[in-house]
């Protein structure tokens, strides 16, 4: 029953306090200081003591750079722990938004010990495109439109998608989010090699 209550008061922890913990946990268990994590990471030193003391408000392009540069899946930065069965609501979920506006990533579930993959669920609206930089070396994201419509994949050779669609691209290259159309949304599976 403790770790059932330990998981409990996790769960009731505000998500960026949960996302500091994360960031210092990985750096602290990796060696690195503030300075050299910031340093790979391509932040501010400022900025990265902002996230692990629980003040800053991190994008989903700030915590790639961050789980890229610790070398550990992004799920591990902001997902809290979870029970065997897990029933995750709409709406529920650590919602992190983009540097682009209308555009957001829910994790739905994360990698478990000794499995390699990631489950989210993207809302995106039409504007300008959201480029990712490259994850973790040997990482492919699988890709289904759910609503709307998307242009999805490297960024030198994106592929428009609609509902019912499937995508596979290569992670670990510079890849490419523009929503075509209001509402889309897509299931995107990170499968860590």
């Amino acid at each position: 029953m403790e770790g059932h209550s330990e998981r409990d008061a996790s769960a009731a922890r505000p998500p960026l306090d949960l996302i500091a913990d994360r960031i210092r946990r990985e750096r602290l268990r990796t060696g690195l200081s503030l300075s050299e994590l910031a340093k790979r990471a391509g932040l501010a030193k400022s900025t990265l003591s902002q996230l692990e003391s629980g003040t800053g408000n991190p994008s989903v392009e700030t915590l790639w750079a961050l789980g890229v540069a610790l070398d550990v899946p992004f799920s591990r930065l902001v997902d809290p722990p979870r029970p065997r069965v897990t029933v995750l609501r709409s709406g529920e979920g650590v919602t992190v938004p983009s540097e682009r506006p209308g555009h957001t990533a829910t994790l739905l579930s994360s990698c478990p010990p000794h499995a390699r993959r990631d489950l989210y669920l993207l809302r995106l609206e039409p504007g300008a495109a959201r480029e990712s930089e490259p994850h973790m070396a040997g990482a492919l994201e699988h890709a289904v439109v759910a609503a709307g419509r998307v242009l999805l994949g490297p960024a030198e050779e994106p592929v428009e998608l609609g509902a019912g669609d499937y995508i596979c691209y290569p992670g670990d290259v510079r890849h490419v989010f523009r929503a075509l159309a209001a509402g889309t949304v897509l299931f995107l599976a990170m499968e860590h090699v």
